[in-house]
């Protein structure tokens, strides 16, 4: 090989043409997973409580008292949290990083003097990360499903507000995985505005149709108001004990736990 033919090879992890390739898509998704991990180990992120939500409330909407109320209980939790003395758990509030709920979930925390974070998701036409979340805790995602796994894998639970088809898929994922025990440890799902949702999703006609059983409709429960969420939440969180690094959501093979 010519000196000059050397001078241009390129080591393969800084190509960029072959890292945006085809081929090398096993390689980006493999990074999605190891950079929030990294940052979560450094950021001493043990557990999450996530907050979902339409990125399209604003306070000015006509359904805008949910922004307001999602930054309330949000700032409201992350003060509670602050305040858990060791070994229990610090809980860092977790949105999808745009705008809407997702904003109002990290502004609260905020303005509690909390740190919180941000996954979010490169789309063509919105979602871009709000200003509220913490330095360090943003990230940015290709790929849906990994998004996802990082929503699920720190969870110690859910607080589902108004949304879309990315609320309902968000919420349909976890309740999914509650189901079928894919998660060993149990997510409490909080469903806030139920007006909202007994509207969007008839779960009595789930099980009317035979669909689900009636203990899977225990697997939520509706809230209105922040106080009675963040009651709820801390009746499920209180003394929690702190791991030494992230508290995985562990997968179920079989019939049997992860040792």
């Amino acid at each position: 090989m010519h000196s000059k033919e050397m001078s241009a090879s390129v080591l393969a992890y800084m190509n960029d043409d072959f890292l945006t390739s085809d081929e090398a898509r096993p390689v980006r998704i493999l990074a999605e997973y190891l950079e929030p991990l990294q940052a979560f180990r450094r950021a001493r992120v043990h557990g999450t409580v996530v907050f979902f939500g339409s990125a399209r409330l604003t306070s000015q909407d006509k359904l805008g008292h949910y922004y307001d109320q999602a930054r309330e209980l949000s700032r409201l939790l992350t003060e509670w949290s602050m305040s858990l003395p060791p070994p229990a758990h610090r809980y860092f509030v977790c949105s999808g990083g745009g705008g809407g709920i997702m904003e109002a979930a990290n502004r609260g925390a905020a303005d509690a003097g909390g740190r919180s974070i941000g996954l979010n998701i490169s789309l063509p036409h919105e979602q871009r990360p709000n200003p509220y979340i913490s330095p360090g805790l943003g990230f940015e995602f290709h790929y849906f499903f990994m998004r996802k796994l990082w929503f699920a894998h720190l969870a110690h639970a859910l607080v589902v507000f108004p949304g879309g088809f990315g609320t309902l898929d968000e919420l349909t994922e976890i309740l999914t995985l509650a189901q079928t025990q894919k998660i060993s440890r149990r997510i409490p799902i909080l469903l806030y505005g139920t007006a909202y949702w007994k509207e969007v999703i008839n779960f009595e006609a789930l099980l009317r149709h035979g669909m689900i059983d009636a203990e899977e409709l225990q697997l939520f429960r509706y809230v209105d108001d922040p106080q009675a969420a963040l009651a709820v939440l801390q009746g499920v969180l209180s003394g929690a004990v702190v791991e030494d690094a992230p508290a995985f959501a562990h997968s179920q093979h079989g019939f049997s736990k992860d040792p």
